[in-house]
């Protein structure tokens, strides 16, 4: 593991690297001050084309309250994903457990594992595959679902539920403006684009950019940095994979205290969000998940603005101080 300082044409933080023996893992450090050797360490997932900096404000909420040093915070760009593209497959929700695991051992940790999204589905299996070296979880509007029908659309699965998110993949972008500019146009994220975590909010989309210059080296352009077959696996598993769903009540039967905090509106800032206390009953959790509404956040500004960070580091810290 060696330290890194940004990668290509996205804007970075300084962190860590973890070489593979094709590509590497990137992994943000987004602690404030330098961490005590014994800091507790959070070690957070982000969602299915999202990548480590989603958790900037999640962070900043963190130490404004704990004070700088007090926790170590790392939030990795998965496989796939910005820093991390161009590590190799195969992807999917349990290649993504196995290197958060190796994440953890690489920094010789016991972490609070925290997954949004595609995360909590990655959260909930390291954690029912290796309870012992995780020291509890926070699932943030994922880790749960019911299962699809067998003759499922994968790819029109995706984009229907995550709309832009998923189209953004296959564009092409004159600036990093014009990039911005698109995602104005999302109902649950633009407004926040104009908001008090608009600073931090721009380093995260534009964490996602990389140049590119087109096949006759003519056509320079900004795209996601998202490789589309990664993201096309990661979903294939968020809708069908058996042990990923069973995983959170599998982990807390083994003894990881486990917290799950819901949005209350959707992915397009709609008011019915992918959870409510009627779906959230069907499931049939175990009692000892804890179950957490957030009023008043979407499915983005959950980890995206102050109203859901305060509620995400509540979650956090109850796991932090054994709560």
């Amino acid at each position: 593991m060696s330290r890194a300082e940004g990668v290509d044409d996205t804007e970075s933080t300084a962190g860590f690297r973890i070489e593979l023996p094709e590509g590497s893992l990137d992994i943000h450090d987004l602690s404030v001050g330098e961490p005590a050797p014994q800091a507790p360490v959070v070690l957070a997932v982000h969602g299915i084309t999202a990548n480590g900096l989603s958790w900037v404000c999640v962070a900043d909420e963190l130490f404004r309250r704990r004070g700088p040093g007090s926790v170590r915070f790392l939030a990795p760009d998965l496989r796939g994903r910005a820093g991390s593209r161009q590590a190799p497959g195969p992807y999917g929700l349990g290649t993504h457990a196995d290197d958060v695991l190796a994440i953890a051992d690489a920094f010789a940790v016991k972490p609070v594992l925290v997954g949004h999204s595609m995360g909590a589905f990655v959260t909930a299996l390291a954690c029912s595959r290796a309870p012992e070296r995780v020291a509890g979880s926070v699932l943030l509007d994922g880790g749960f679902t019911f299962p699809p029908p067998p003759d499922l659309d994968v790819d029109a699965a995706i984009t229907a539920v995550s709309g832009p998110a998923m189209t953004r993949l296959s564009m092409r972008f004159a600036s990093p403006d014009a990039y911005l500019e698109f995602w104005r146009e999302h109902p649950a994220v633009g407004p926040a684009l104009d908001g008090p975590q608009a600073s931090e909010l721009r380093r995260y989309l534009l964490h996602d950019l990389v140049k590119d210059t087109g096949a006759d080296g003519t056509g320079a352009a900004w795209v996601s940095s998202c490789v589309l077959d990664a993201v096309r696996a990661d979903g294939a598993d968020v809708l069908a994979h058996a042990e990923a769903h069973a995983a959170a009540a599998r982990a807390a039967a083994a003894g990881v205290v486990t917290e799950f905090v819901w949005a209350q509106r959707g992915l397009f800032d709609e008011a019915q969000g992918l959870y409510d206390e009627q779906r959230i009953a069907a499931l049939g959790l175990p009692d000892a998940i804890q179950v957490t509404p957030a009023p008043g956040t979407n499915h983005y500004t959950l980890v995206l603005g102050r109203a859901g960070a305060s509620v995400v580091v509540d979650a956090i810290e109850r796991r932090l101080d054994g709560v």
